[in-house]
């Protein structure tokens, strides 16, 4: 059965599910979005944003001034539904798709035979088909006498960088990969009205894979930057030097180490492969294991570094999980700068983080940490510790804030190439 799509309900108003919908709503839908936070509903209401990401703002306000888009924290009955909704693992690593669930059982209620849902959450292999078993228990007159569903299933990974989140949505290629070949062709009739890149069709389980694979071939690569940090500390090279000099070869090309892996994809998709083979997974859990170990060690180098001081004043430059972004998630300087703060508790930790106005909840209840602008954290610091490259950084002179090489641990090597 097709039907003819009109109106779309978003739901999950986060970084892809806000711009997804704003998108569609520029491109002739009546869209919804749906939030279980009541703060991102009334900001999406009053045509604002409520984080940043260039251009969005500008687009949103004209969305929801037009009526295209509009909000709340309940579903509404839609001819389409995205689901958008985070995809964090557990304590043990294994995938939660807890909210999927819960967002499937919020829209259940709403679906008529027909209509198209997109998984566009990153999910563990087979979640897609997840989905459709959930609605077959939950709407079982939604069930044919052939015993299929008549709502098409689709998975739509997004693919798009934060802070180029408005321009990629509509350039980058898109998998689509549908529970039955109809329910693709349904999800590429949607995408093709905004997305000028080349759409790709194929099966929903290999689109799901394909997701997690782009993202854990780049953990893997920078596991091998981090790790060769790590052994050129230890023989006493410069780690940025050899670097640069292996990829002088024309087919060498390895990545920037840095204090860790962050964001919400790259340090956490590896882990659904783990856990779809793990006694197959071993480069990739290896990898995994590789980053979320290398806070650890420049926590160690601190440590070092402040060998006997009693109450050290460091600097710590940066919070967000990559450069000139405010998202904090999965943020490895997150966790450096709250566990520096819990190894030196007689000491400050003046933390610069030029894109946010407040620290996050357990960085500000701890007493001894402080958001601070770059001048006064370099003038009043025994140790800078710098840990992401954002713009206002690599535009600073570190020697005339003041800042000596010996006080300096610059996990990103800007600041150190300069400093030789």
């Amino acid at each position: 059965m097709s039907l003819l799509i009109r109106t779309v309900n978003v739901i999950g108003m986060g970084y892809i599910g806000l711009p997804t919908a704003t998108v569609l709503a520029e491109n002739g839908f009546r869209v919804h979005g749906t939030d279980v936070n009541e703060a991102t509903v009334s900001a999406i209401s009053a045509g604002s944003v409520p984080f940043a990401e260039p251009d969005l703002a500008a687009h949103v306000e004209r969305a929801v001034r037009s009526g295209e888009l509009t909000a709340s924290s309940r579903p509404v009955e839609a001819h389409a539904y995205v689901i958008a909704v985070p995809t964090p693992f557990l304590e043990d690593r294994t995938p939660d798709v807890s909210f999927i669930e819960a967002a499937t059982r919020a829209i259940a209620p709403h679906l008529k035979g027909g209509c198209l849902v997109i998984l566009e959450s990153t999910s563990p292999p087979s979640t897609t088909e997840k989905v459709g078993r959930w609605i077959r228990d939950l709407r079982p007159d939604l069930i044919d006498d052939n015993d299929s569903l008549t709502v098409q299933l689709a998975h739509c990974p997004e693919r798009v960088l934060p802070g180029r989140v408005m321009v990629e949505l509509i350039t980058n290629d898109r998998i689509i990969g549908g529970v039955t070949p109809d329910a693709a062709i349904a999800a590429r009739s949607l995408y093709a009205t905004f997305c000028d890149g080349d759409i790709h069709l194929t099966d929903a389980r290999t689109a799901e894979l394909a997701k997690l694979v782009e993202n854990s071939y780049r953990d893997v690569n920078i596991a091998f930057a981090n790790e060769l940090a790590l052994i050129a500390d230890r023989l006493q090279v410069d780690v940025w030097e050899v670097i640069r000099l292996a990829n002088r070869h024309p087919r060498v090309n390895v990545l920037q180490p840095g204090p860790g892996v962050g964001g919400h994809c790259i340090a956490v998709d590896p882990w659904f492969i783990v856990d779809a083979a793990p006694d197959l997974a071993r480069l990739i859990r290896t990898a995994r294991e590789v980053n979320d170990a290398k806070p650890s060690w420049v926590l160690s180098k601190v440590r070092n570094a402040l060998a006997g001081a009693d109450a050290p004043i460091i600097a710590a430059l940066g919070l967000s999980f990559k450069p000139d972004i405010d998202d904090l998630r999965e943020s490895p300087a997150r966790s450096i700068v709250a566990a520096i703060a819990d190894e030196f508790t007689g000491g400050r930790v003046l933390v610069v983080e030029p894109n946010i106005t407040a620290l996050p909840s357990e960085l500000k209840n701890r007493r001894n940490v402080e958001l601070v602008a770059l001048a006064e954290a370099a003038a009043r610091a025994d140790l800078v510790v710098l840990l992401v490259d954002h713009r206002d950084f690599r535009l600073a002179d570190p020697s005339a804030l003041g800042i000596a090489v010996d006080q300096l641990i610059d996990t990103r090597g800007i600041w150190s190439r300069l400093s030789r």
